[in-house]
Formats: structure tokens, sequence, C-alpha cells
């Protein structure tokens, strides 16, 4: 549980981590070749936890100390990720492809992850079927065979990151060449490419809606820097905005977050790319905008929890569209215990600003959404406990420490949460 009392005037700087949705998809295409990886500016948080507990499952051996992490991949591997492990983290999908694309079999669990609605993962099925896979399941496993995988064309129904992933990981040893047609963008995805083609691989197209794949014999293991977590860096930006002040978010990129740039700008946050990160100052109330979350490059449904909490103590009122995940407005009840004016229904909120927020026991139900509810207590007169918060370890290293050397008045309570 996280405690937190109402704080103002943030300053100083803070240091985002790697990011956690980049760090656990090369991860999983360390499956691809045997051999000694070296990942740098990896994150010590709950889903690389789980995500290593995922390989070694499978016969890696891994080490992660500071900000490096070893991963040893053997010859023979058992390519089966079991239920326990894959129910907690969604992610765990991503090693479909490059145990497909390598053994030619896979067994996987059905994945779980956040509550926030239903996420098929019809697509990536599809996709891989194309390449020459098929599939069957039974007791809540997909399993996955294929005689050989042979390259083909994609055409995706919708630009999904986790299937733009497992295809890019499974074409890569795939004979001949693929095409997948309305990929997702995502900075997260050209740094997976970036691993790929620094592996052996041959793709083009990083960072647009087609990608190529040349299909390839083999790849070598490498060592990588993991891209800075815009997620992350926007979790303090948001933070800023709850509270006023001055920040330095260092190693942080506003080439990933134009759109959300372009939005917090609207609302009167100063931002702007300096040598060390991103440099941010609030110095009023912010005034409420409308926004729509869209893929990349469009405003991210992980940073929506945060724009909502803005747009609940902004000047006006804001209309808040959700194009992505249907159940995604679960933490606005927590909110409007804190005091805020919200009304959300399917796919749409409309938020009115309110001078205040009050401080009062929640829970989070989802990495972003509970980070919302602690930005949100930073706001709030008096006491805000955040139970759940194991969810936010599983996104953030050390946010409360972070949010704490900036001088919020915030603190982890050690006791079991009943």
């Amino acid at each position: 549980m996280i405690r937190i009392q109402q704080s103002s005037g943030l300053s100083g700087n803070v240091r985002v981590s790697g990011a956690k949705n980049s760090v656990l998809k090369i991860m999983a295409a360390s499956l691809l070749a045997p051999g000694k990886y070296v990942i740098n500016n990896v994150p010590h948080i709950a889903d690389v936890r789980l995500m290593s507990d995922l390989l070694e499952t499978m016969g890696a051996s891994i080490t992660h100390q500071n900000d490096v992490m070893i991963i040893e991949i053997p010859e023979e591997m058992h390519p089966v990720a079991p239920y326990e492990l894959v129910e907690r983290m969604r992610a765990s999908i991503v090693v479909l492809g490059p145990l497909l694309a390598r053994f030619k079999k896979a067994k996987v669990s059905v994945p779980g992850g956040d509550d926030f609605g239903h996420r098929p993962i019809d697509m990536h099925l599809k996709g891989l079927e194309e390449l020459g896979v098929t599939f069957s399941s039974s007791h809540g496993y997909i399993e996955g065979v294929a005689e050989k995988l042979v390259g083909g064309k994609v055409l995706l129904s919708f630009p999904s990151v986790g299937a733009t992933e497992n295809l890019l990981m499974a074409a890569v040893l795939a004979e001949g060449a693929t095409l997948i047609e309305n990929a997702a963008r995502e900075p997260e995805i050209v740094d997976l490419v970036d691993f790929l083609n620094s592996m052996g691989a041959q793709i083009t197209g990083e960072g647009t809606s087609t990608l190529q794949i040349q299909g390839v014999d083999h790849l070598e293991p490498v060592e990588h820097t993991v891209i800075p977590d815009r997620i992350e860096a926007a979790t303090y930006i948001s933070a800023l905005g709850m509270t006023g002040g001055h920040i330095v978010i260092e190693e942080a990129r506003l080439d990933h977050m134009e759109m959300l740039t372009e939005k917090l700008k609207e609302m009167g946050i100063e931002i702007e790319q300096v040598d060390s990160g991103i440099s941010v100052t609030v110095s009023q109330r912010l005034q409420s905008i409308d926004l729509a979350t869209l893929p990349y490059p469009g405003v991210a449904t992980d940073y929506k929890p945060f724009l909502v909490t803005l747009l609940s103590i902004s000047d006006g009122v804001g209309i808040v569209t959700e194009n992505i995940f249907a159940g995604r407005f679960r933490y606005v009840d927590e909110l409007i215990r804190m005091g805020a004016d919200i009304r959300a229904e399917g796919h749409h909120a409309v938020v009115r600003g309110v001078e205040r927020l009050s401080g009062a026991p929640v829970r989070a139900p989802d990495i972003r959404a509970g980070a919302a509810l602690v930005l949100a207590g930073l706001a709030a007169e008096g006491e805000t406990l955040v139970g759940s918060a194991s969810h936010i370890e599983r996104g953030y290293q050390d946010l409360v420490g972070n949010l704490h050397s900036l001088g919020a008045e915030i603190e982890f309570l050690n006791y079991q949460e009943k």
C-alpha cells in the first residue's frame, strides 16, 4: 500500500528507466538464437522478473545486476509457457513467435495481465497461420506446430503491437520474404527491430505501417541498450501537472511522444527537450482539453489514466474518448471517491475539473491506473492510501522513491494488505 499526502512544487531531476514494453519483447527475442546476450538499461520491475522466470522455466539462465541483464540461451529448450506465469502477464504471449521460429513448435497458456477489458489474440494466431503454423487449443493452452515457416503477406485488421512483434520474431527465420501491412509503429517496435537486425535479421520499414522481412538461416546473440520508457516519462510530467513546479526527466525523449506533448502543452504544461532529457515546468492551473486515444503516433491508451487525472483538477470540461480498450475506465470510480467529477459511459468520459480532490482509500486496478491514483493523491487534501500497489511495481522501478526525491510526501507502507 502507498500513502500520499498533498504535495506541491515538485523540483529536481529524475531518471527514467528502460522501457518495460521494449525489454520484455527483447527478452523474448533472445529465444531466437543460442548464446549469451547482454541487455543494458533493464529496469528492476515485477514484469521483468516474471519474464525472467518464464525464460528460465524453458531452460535459459538469467542474471540482472544494476541495469544490466545477461541472458544465456541453451541449444536445447522446453518450448512451453506455463499457465502460472503467463496468466500473470499478458506480454508473455510474445514468446509464441520466437519459439515457433526456432523450434517449430510451442505450447503457450492463454495470457492474463492487467484487468481492463477483453483483448483477444486472434490477430497473433491468424498472422502466424499465414506463415505456415497450425494451431490447436485445449485446457487453456494454445499449441502451435509448423513443419517449416514460410514468408507471406499479412494484413493486420488493427495495428496490434503484440501481433506485430510476434510476427516479426517468427518471420526473421522464415523461408523467403514476409510483408506485414498495417503494422504497429511504436518506438518499442523500432527498438525490437534494431535488436533483431543487430542479430543478423533483415527487416526494413520500422517506424512505418509496412514492415518487410527477408528470412535468414540463423541469428547471433548480441549486446543491446533498451530505449527509455516514454510512459514512465509521461507519469512524471503528469505528476508535475498535479503539483506545479519544475523538473528535468533525464534520458526521456520527446520524439517518442510528440502527440502527447502537444496535448500537454495545450493544457498549459511547458515542455522542451534539453541535453539531459526533458525539462518540464507548470506554473498555473491547467486548462481542460478534449482527447482521444489512438494507435501510435496518436495518444496511447497507457497515457489516458494520467490525462483523466490531470483533467480532474483542470479548469473547464474535457471529453475523453477511448478507441483501444472499452473497459479502460475502471479506475474512474476510484477518482470519483476522491471528489473528481467524471461521467464515463462506454468509450467516453466527461471530466469536469474541480478545485481540489480529497484524500481517500482507493485501489489500483492495473499498472497505469494505479500510478494515476498516486498522482491524484499528490493533489488531494489529506491522506490518500492506494491499495493493490503490487500492480504499480509491475511497471515502475521505485515510483515512490523517485516522486519522494522530487519533494512529494509519499511512502510505502510495508504490511500485508487484507
